[in-house]
């Protein structure tokens, strides 16, 4: 069967205008955009490579890896990320960072080596972001922008299953009206040195990728603190499994299970400032947390997210496993189901009675 491009859990991530040491020079835009800010029409116009030659990623642009990546079908990706020089970022609240006017960010998904799709956040203005999703060409010699409403159906992934290019309003979905953007998977606990060994679908750290540790000594982050370095975030939890599977759940599913968001379907929040606090009181938040989606065969109203020891009954399970539109748990980003997550959770979910007292 011939695979093709899968959708990716809108996490737009990008390129570090800096050098190894400290910033250096803007990244020059190899065309100026519109006035109405419009994104280029190529990806070579958007700053990720040396004056627009596709391949030949600007050395002062800088690659970052989260370590709970977001699930996407299984595609490889690459990101960057590309701040104005001399700009830092304000760390003043650790859990929400405010991205500098001028902030880049790329995420490029392949398949089978071949690039299929390059996702662009761009902090344009104080008041707007823009986002865009560029289609690679058969031979991977071009990527131009793709409409905004999207590509309906674009290529088969698997049997009957086929991956759609977002549209705008589906990244907004994800990260927000353009006038309040976040940027999802750059954050302390994802560029954290402690990484879990184990994460699901985690990528090695490589030679000049950023890190928290590396942001914190070329001083990109304001305020600086030491514990950055000496005591960097991890998800607070003695239990190895439990670490890795919150870290997954945060990153796949917190940005909308906040506690915060309209279309949250429950109080519970999974959202990461929540499992860096106290990851325990994450999962007993779960427990027995009535859900208004009704499981298959429980009974009416009897239906809960986390049900120690039956994964079957676990809402948080069964809609993970799903991809029936109606109930499929991430509503967007994906029409694969992630095998090696689904038979994790449905692992701790059998070791988690006992846990949660």
């Amino acid at each position: 069967m011939t695979r093709g491009l899968v959708c990716a859990g809108v996490m737009l991530l990008g390129a570090l205008t800096l050098s190894a040491t400290r910033p250096a020079g803007p990244v020059v835009l190899a065309s100026a955009v519109d006035a109405d800010l419009a994104p280029p029409a190529r990806l070579a116009d958007t700053g990720l490579y040396v004056d627009g030659r596709i391949g030949d990623i600007d050395p002062r642009v800088r690659p970052f890896s989260p370590q709970y990546p977001l699930w996407s079908d299984g595609m490889t990706k690459r990101r960057w990320i590309s701040l104005p020089a001399g700009a830092t970022i304000d760390a003043s609240d650790e859990h929400a960072w405010v991205f500098p006017v001028g902030t880049r960010l790329w995420k490029e998904f392949s398949l089978d080596s071949r690039r299929i799709e390059t996702r662009f956040l761009w902090r344009a203005t104080a008041s707007r972001w823009v986002s865009a999703s560029y289609v690679w060409n058969e031979d991977g010699t071009d990527a131009a922008l793709a409409p905004a409403e999207g590509i309906p159906g674009f290529v088969e992934v698997a049997p009957g299953r086929r991956h759609s290019i977002p549209g705008r309003s589906d990244c907004a979905a994800c990260h927000g009206p353009a006038d309040r953007a976040q940027v999802l998977g750059f954050n302390a606990l994802q560029l954290s040195t402690d990484r879990d060994p184990a994460a699901i679908h985690g990528e090695p750290l490589r030679p000049g990728m950023l890190t928290l540790r590396t942001l914190e000594e070329q001083r990109l982050l304001v305020p600086s603190r030491p514990e950055r370095v000496t005591a960097p975030p991890r998800v607070r939890t003695n239990d190895p499994v439990t670490r890795t599977m919150l870290g997954y759940l945060s990153a796949n599913c917190g940005v909308c299970h906040n506690g915060n968001s309209e279309i949250a379907g429950f109080a519970a929040s999974l959202a990461y400032r929540d499992v860096v606090t106290d990851g325990d009181a994450v999962v007993r938040s779960l427990v027995g947390q009535q859900t208004r989606w009704q499981i298959p065969g429980v009974p009416e109203g009897r239906s809960v997210l986390l049900q120690p020891g039956a994964p079957e009954q676990s809402a948080i399970y069964v809609r993970m496993k799903s991809r029936s539109p109606s109930s499929q748990m991430a509503p967007l980003g994906s029409v694969l189901r992630d095998e090696e997550a689904v038979a994790a959770l449905a692992r701790w979910i059998d070791v988690t009675r006992g846990r949660t007292h």
